[in-house]
């Protein structure tokens, strides 16, 4: 048991020091490729990745506020991670955040690091929980939660996002409203 928690804890280390490199890296590239952008086609498919990367920031906004972090910052971490183990999904990326963070105070090695390496040497989010210390049940129950936590989330964004339509909808509306009665009418 203590040899696989060493092994755990060693590949939580490697694991933050190949995305500590990924990120330098990523930086330098970032900024060489937008020295040498500055044709029309690359204006275009730079408003194209833009507009990607925007969509994708925005998948993160339910969950988000729940882990104290904005969704940009949520993607960026995940698309370092991304760059880490291309396998991994935006649904393990947010179960390990929120896995994390509900589970940290109780379990200190139950990090977003650890879940990440585990992810990444091909274990289920499970069996990466029952590996660091907690039983089969409390996996389940840790994971339940966790969705629960993504489903509120999301739910929350769908119902701001359709009170933003309903109100956009009475603002053009009152808008037609005042074109039909012209600008004769008092009132």
């Amino acid at each position: 048991m203590k040899v696989t928690r060493m092994m755990w804890y060693a590949n939580t280390v490697i694991l933050t020091g190949a995305l500590l490199a990924v990120t330098a890296t990523a930086a330098s590239q970032q900024l060489a490729s937008t020295l040498h952008a500055g044709s029309a086609t690359a204006t275009e498919d730079s408003s194209r990745a833009e507009r990607r990367r925007l969509s994708n920031v925005k998948a993160f906004r339910g969950i988000a506020p729940k882990l104290n972090t904005t969704p940009d910052a949520l993607h960026t971490a995940f698309e370092r991670a991304r760059q880490v183990n291309p396998k991994l999904s935006r649904g393990n990326f947010i179960a390990a955040n929120i896995l994390a963070d509900n589970l940290g105070a109780r379990r200190p090695n139950v990090t977003t690091a650890a879940l990440l390496s585990g992810l990444q040497n091909g274990y289920s989010l499970g069996q990466t929980l029952q590996s660091l210390g907690l039983s089969p049940l409390e996996s389940k129950q840790a994971r339940r939660a966790a969705d629960r936590r993504v489903k509120d989330g999301e739910q929350r964004v769908k119902d701001e996002d359709r009170r933003e339509r309903s109100r956009q909808r009475a603002l053009e509306a009152e808008r037609r409203q005042r074109e039909r009665e012209g600008p004769d009418h008092k009132g």
